[in-house]
Parts: structure tokens; C-alpha cells; sequence
């Protein structure tokens, strides 16, 4: 009974350890990265929690910030949110009209997540961006979010193959040495890991805050810089620490055959 008792205690330790591992992910998502002369100007946005590969939901709260810049023009696009369903959880859309040539950083600050699993709380703070009408200036433009990564690779008009590069803030200066997780948006679960270490891809920034990925398949993918905040949050009498991760998406085409 003893030794059976402590192989089982053994496997739901591993289970749990396993359970915690899994990367979470802000997620906004555009019905489209690119809008030509001649497209339909009206986006469509997605604003969800998640386990982009493996999708699974997590209910989001509404966020506490969501807007656009383009240019030096920032808009508060909050009140423009309705609630939905994604994966079966909490989250949100909203539309929203192209009216000039620009590029777009659409964002969203979140509540902070509590998760019972890593005794910490999760924010992240999530960003893509959208080019309309031929303009492409402005695509490595900041939004000023506690945490943020900063494309160096233009984070539009991408071929899966391309390697893909960012820079990563936290407080206004560039993180060195962070975690940076990468999933792919795996819509219908179309795509079959050989096992658990393949959901998430892991790279580190360098002392400059860089990173770089070579993106294997077209798609959405989430790029998610992860760096904490001892002791940010009291949560049921105690502080607990922050997990700031900066996630940023970004779609990948096939190249052309013709």
C-alpha cells in the first residue's frame, strides 16, 4: 500500500508540474494583418486568454486598457468591446473601420489573473499590428505597456521561413536574459505535437533584450517575453509576485508557388 500510495502521489505531482508548465497567452487577433487599396476597410478583432497550440480557453476579464495607435494618434476603443465565447471561456471582440494609410498597433491591458497552479498572478499585455493602404512607416512604434516587445523585423507582409526578431522592454528598458515563449495559433487542432515539449517553442533575449525565431509554418504565432515582479500584487491578505509577459502576434504566409 505504501509503495503504491507514493506512485501515486508521485504521478499527480508530475500531472500538476506538468499542468503548470503550460504557456499562456494574451491573444489579439485581426481577421486580417494587411488591408490593400480595394479591401474591405472593417476589421474584425478577437481579444481572448489561451493555450494557443493545445486550444484551451481561460476566461479574460474585461481588460482594463484597449486601444490603437497609429502614427501619434492613439484611440481609447474600450467601449467598442462586447463580450463573446472562445474556446468556451470569457473573451471578447470589436470592430473596427480603416479610414487612411497607416500602421495600426492594436493593444489590450488585462485585469491581473490570479492562477492557484504557480501561486502567482499573470498579466500580459498584448499587442499586434495591422498595415492599410500601402503604408508601412511607424511598424516598430511603441505603445509605452510596462511590458512590450518591439518588433525589429517589420511584423507584416512575413513568409513562414522568415526569421523574426524583437526587442523586449520591461519598465522602459530592454530585459536581458527573459524567457520568450512561441506558439502557434493551431486552429481545429490541426497540427499534432510529436510530444508535450513541442507546444511551446523557448527563446532567451540577449544582453540587449533581442530575440530571434525562425517562424517553420504559416499562420498566427505568439511571441510572449516573460518577466516578474516580486511581491506586485496582495491577493487574500498576502503579496504575490506578477508575471509580465509581453506578447506580441504575428501572421506568417506561405511562399508562393506561382
Amino acid at each position: 500500500m505504501h509503495i503504491l500510495l507514493k506512485t501515486l502521489l508521485s504521478t499527480c505531482l508530475i500531472l500538476g508540474f506538468s499542468s503548470a508548465a503550460q504557456a499562456h497567452f494574451g491573444m489579439i487577433m485581426p481577421d486580417k494583418a494587411m488591408v490593400m487599396q480595394g479591401d474591405n476597410p472593417n476589421l474584425e478583432l478577437t481579444l481572448a486568454f489561451c493555450h494557443p497550440f493545445e486550444q484551451n480557453g481561460m476566461d479574460l476579464a474585461k481588460p482594463k486598457a484597449f486601444g490603437v495607435k497609429s502614427g501619434k494618434e492613439k484611440t481609447d476603443l474600450l467601449g467598442t468591446l462586447q463580450e463573446i465565447k472562445v474556446m468556451g471561456k470569457e473573451a471578447w471582440k470589436a470592430s473596427y473601420t480603416l479610414k487612411k494609410p497607416g500602421v495600426y498597433t492594436f493593444y489590450f491591458d488585462p485585469q491581473p489573473y490570479w492562477e492557484p497552479a504557480e501561486d502567482k498572478f499573470i498579466i500580459h499585455q498584448t499587442k499586434t499590428y495591422v498595415a492599410a493602404f500601402g503604408e508601412e512607416e511607424n511598424w516598430d512604434q511603441e505603445i509605452g505597456l510596462k511590458a512590450e516587445i518591439i518588433p525589429l523585423t517589420r511584423p507584416f507582409g512575413l513568409y513562414a521561413g522568415n526569421v523574426f526578431q524583437g526587442m523586449v522592454k520591461f519598465k522602459g528598458k530592454p530585459a536581458a536574459n527573459a524567457d520568450v515563449e512561441v506558439e502557434f495559433w493551431n486552429a481545429d487542432k490541426k497540427v499534432t505535437a510529436p510530444n508535450d515539449y513541442f507546444f511551446t517553442q523557448v527563446v532567451k533575449t540577449d544582453k540587449n533584450g533581442v530575440f530571434t525565431f525562425a517562424v517553420p509554418k504559416a499562420g498566427w504565432w505568439a511571441f510572449s517575453a516573460l518577466n516578474e515582479e516580486k511581491n506586485a500584487i496582495v491577493h487574500e491578505g498576502k503579496k504575490k509576485d506578477a508575471e509580465y509577459g509581453a506578447v506580441l502576434w504575428a501572421q506568417f504566409t506561405d511562399w508562393p508557388t506561382k
